[in-house]
């Protein structure tokens, strides 16, 4: 519903599972120089960045994949499915992950509790289909569980900076505050007159909310928060700078470091396990390679790149030799530094570990980072 709003303020466009979204904003009527080495869109993006780690942003991610799960058994079905616990109380956000029984990741979601039994998945648009088909599946007979896609049903926009709950707060009558809406909690609450669920959570590292209202009620709930935020200097962004502010929080990627090759713990990823609760499709697996020599390891690292960024793909060398690949990274413009993510074998991924990357026609030093790069205690999230 926004495709001829935002087209209208310079945006342009690439397309995703049938989705048109925003990668970034043309103020000049420029189109982009296409290049493997940083281009005319280079000081746009970081304009769009600093924007949302400064002011506030917005973002149009209706494209994700939604599914409400609801019934009697829908605690126990996600439980049985996902590799992380459901949140115990009513407005709880996780982060959960679907493994095959070799313990390898199929899938990512968000996944809200909104009432008892009552539960609101988000994972990548360009996994709707195979996400459904994870959750259709896994369904036992006589399972009182109820699964539906309302990826067409809802619209998102994504609202993001440390003046967001200043815009936020002149549209509607909630609590905002952290005392009664807390990071990685949701609430169904009204919005300049609009019903959305408002998930106190994204995927830039900073204050914010996605808020989801119904398809068509997107526009209007765009043109209000447009009309709150002008005061605090509302910006638009788009997956350009989503890019680049994920990768200075070292957050990853579905389909980049997290894919059907690899396991949790490859992934660095086993905060998001709970090898304690009751048996999930993987749990074997992934307590058996506890116990086994592993041959991956995910690092994250600062690379002393010229003018082009890690894309995926390029080889990491030590010497001659090399001893893996990046999956993928970007320029973060708020910390001045080109970031990555890579697979490695476990001996090279300790902290302060120097590796060369392939750029080009560059070998670039890397040093491998222990810590995000942007704010690694969260205090933004929580602020």
């Amino acid at each position: 519903p926004l495709y001829d709003k935002l087209r209208a303020k310079g945006g342009v466009f690439a397309e995703t599972f049938g989705w048109e979204r925003p990668k970034w904003y043309s103020l000049d009527g420029r189109s982009e120089d296409y290049s493997y080495r940083r281009n005319n869109v280079f000081d746009v993006v970081r304009d769009e960045c600093l924007a949302v780690r400064e002011r506030v942003g917005v973002l149009d991610l209706s494209g994700f994949a939604k599914y409400d799960v609801s019934g009697p058994d829908a605690e126990a079905f996600l439980n049985r499915l996902c590799a992380n616990r459901m949140p115990m109380r009513d407005g709880g956000i996780v982060l959960a992950h679907i493994l095959s029984k070799n313990g390898r990741i199929l899938g990512e979601v968000t996944i809200t509790r909104l009432a008892d039994e009552r539960f609101y998945l988000l994972s990548a648009a360009g996994a709707e289909l195979r996400d459904l088909d994870h959750l259709v599946q896994a369904a036992l007979e006589g399972e009182v569980v109820s699964i539906d896609n309302v990826t067409d049903d809802r619209g998102v926009l994504v609202l993001a900076g440390p003046k967001s709950r200043d815009v936020l707060a002149k549209l509607t009558e909630a609590d905002l505050g952290n005392d009664s809406f807390r990071w990685l909690t949701g609430r169904e609450i009204s919005v300049a007159g609009v019903a959305v669920r408002a998930l106190r959570v994204n995927y830039v590292g900073e204050l914010g909310w996605e808020l989801h209202p119904a398809m068509e009620d997107l526009p209007a709930l765009y043109d209000a928060i447009w009309g709150a935020g002008s005061e605090f200097g509302i910006a638009d962004f788009g997956l350009y700078a989503v890019n680049s502010l994920r990768i200075e929080k070292a957050y990853r990627g579905w389909g980049a470091e997290l894919t059907n090759e690899v396991t949790m713990i490859d992934a660095d990823m086993e905060r998001f396990l709970k090898l304690d609760k009751d048996d999930f499709t993987g749990k074997s697996a992934t307590l058996a390679q506890q116990d086994q020599q592993r041959t991956l390891q995910l690092i994250y690292f600062e690379v002393e790149a010229s003018d082009s960024d890690v894309r995926g793909n390029e080889p990491i060398y030590v010497g001659a030799d090399c001893v893996g690949l990046t999956t993928s990274g970007g320029y973060g413009h708020a910390v001045g530094k080109s970031l990555g993510f890579g697979y490695v074998t476990p001996d090279l991924a300790a902290p302060g570990t120097e590796l060369d990357i392939g750029l080009l026609d560059e070998r670039c030093r890397a040093t491998v980072l222990a810590d995000p790069a942007y704010d690694p205690a969260n205090e933004r999230l929580r602020a």
